[in-house]
């Protein structure tokens, strides 16, 4: 008899019966829905978009975001999303208006999503939320990003060491032909009394092409930047999307790195863009434009009419003291030639007595003399007094000319001094501008981990 019990002999297994695929996908389907809360705040990037064509369309995107695994792989992970006609005409103008753009590809988004496993369609997400200030703080980041490399590769500060001249009339305008802000422009020039030669560089203003058409206008005028005096970038009104054009890098590396001043008008009241911030002077609008350059040449003019008012009053002053000492000198002519006629009468015989010879006329080549220079006299005077009025006129020329170049160079000083001290302004606010963008973005991050 054996000392143990012997295991009784199990029989074989058997494998499971095979699934369906139906039934599998259904089994995935069914742990989704078990595992998996209702719903998630995802971070990706749309790479892909569809916008509804029609009303009561929906929304279909792409969604990505590259990451690395942990043996430091780069993974791409990828996802279908749909946005539903309802939710769509929710959360898109919302979207719009508090960040400025509509929803596009290429934007970092924070979405709050549902997972749903369909058997025949596969994985998808559902989108119910989409937090908008989330991408507000990434297009900040990428704003004070690009404002940093312009700011280290010098190109904020570039234009602003410029000299515009004191009387720009030459210009080269790059604008829409058909945009209102340009038609404003020219009617605002066309109504000051001052000529302006004005040459257009068309270019879209607005849109995905806007920088590089900009760009390429801005090369055309490079090639003729003998004939301008300035450049002129004018965009009439328009939403806040459209100033996003002007926020891109190349764009305000072009501006800033012209050899020409660059004026900007691109007509937003609130914010400012990049192209402003390299460009050497930047209006408001382009109506304000064309008032500050209307206004320079009618400073200048004030300043010239002020000088030419100096120089008639100091050449009036001249002549009259100038007619004085020819008043002067006269004086002493016509005394002199009296003391010579009664020096000349004295000079002659005394009367002949009665019955004493007559002597022979020795005096009439002396009549004879002091008569030519009777009529001499009062020609030689007048010699004099043309000399006299012609120095004057050459004085006040010369006086002109010197009162000409010093006012230039006292306004170009204090042009020089005045774009210094904006550019110290300027930096300063920059600088300022850059600790609040800092200081917001680190107190968002803070309250989105709190």
């Amino acid at each position: 008899m054996p000392l143990y019990n012997r295991r009784p002999e199990l029989p074989p297994t058997l494998p499971p019966a095979p699934l369906g695929l139906a039934d599998l996908l259904g089994r995935v389907r069914q742990a989704l829905q078990q595992q998996l809360a209702d719903s998630y705040w995802v971070v990706a990037e749309v790479s892909e978009l569809t916008v509804p064509r029609f009303a009561g369309a929906h929304c279909y995107l792409t969604l990505t975001e590259q990451t690395i695994d942990s043996r430091g792989t780069p993974v791409k992970a990828q996802a279908r999303a749909t946005l539903w006609s309802q939710r769509y005409q929710q959360l898109a103008p919302a979207f719009e208006h508090h960040t400025g753009q509509p929803l596009r590809a290429g934007l970092k988004l924070l979405l709050r999503v549902q997972v749903r496993f369909h058997e025949q369609y596969g994985l998808s997400l559902d989108v119910v939320a989409i937090d908008p200030s989330y991408t507000v703080g990434e297009l900040a980041l990428l704003r004070l990003k690009t404002l940093r490399q312009l700011e280290e590769k010098g190109l904020l500060e570039r234009q602003k060491l410029l000299v515009l001249p004191l009387a720009p009339q030459r210009l080269a305008v790059i604008s829409s032909p058909t945009a209102a802000g340009f038609q404003d422009f020219v009617q605002q020039l066309d109504e000051a009394p001052y000529d302006f030669a004005l040459t257009l560089f068309p270019a879209a203003m607005q849109g995905d092409d806007a920088p590089a058409s900009i760009r390429a206008a801005l090369d055309g005028v490079r090639a003729r930047r003998s004939q301008f005096d300035a450049v002129v970038i004018i965009r009439g009104g328009g939403s806040r999307t459209d100033l996003l054009a002007f926020d891109e890098y190349g764009l305000a590396a072009a501006v800033g790195a012209f050899p020409l001043p660059v004026l900007t008008g691109i007509g937003h009241e609130r914010d400012e863009a990049l192209v402003d911030l390299t460009a050497h002077r930047a209006l408001k609008t382009p109506t304000a434009l064309a008032v500050f350059l209307v206004e320079r040449l009618g400073r200048l003019e004030a300043a010239f009419m002020g000088y030419g008012e100096r120089v008639v009053a100091l050449a009036r002053g001249q002549l009259g003291q100038r007619h004085a000492r020819l008043d002067q000198l006269s004086g002493r002519s016509r005394y002199a030639a009296h003391r010579q006629l009664d020096a000349a009468r004295d000079a002659l015989p005394h009367p002949r007595p009665p019955g004493r010879p007559r002597p022979p006329r020795t005096t009439a080549p002396l009549a004879q003399y002091l008569g030519r220079y009777r009529h001499q006299l009062p020609r030689a005077a007048r010699r004099a007094l043309a000399r006299e009025q012609r120095g004057l006129r050459q004085r006040g020329r010369q006086l002109l000319s010197r009162f000409a170049r010093h006012h230039r160079r006292r306004r170009e000083n204090l042009l020089r001094r005045r774009f210094q001290l904006q550019l110290v302004l300027e930096r300063h606010l920059h600088r300022a501008e850059l600790r609040l963008l800092e200081l917001s973005i680190s107190s968002r991050q803070l309250s989105a981990r709190s």
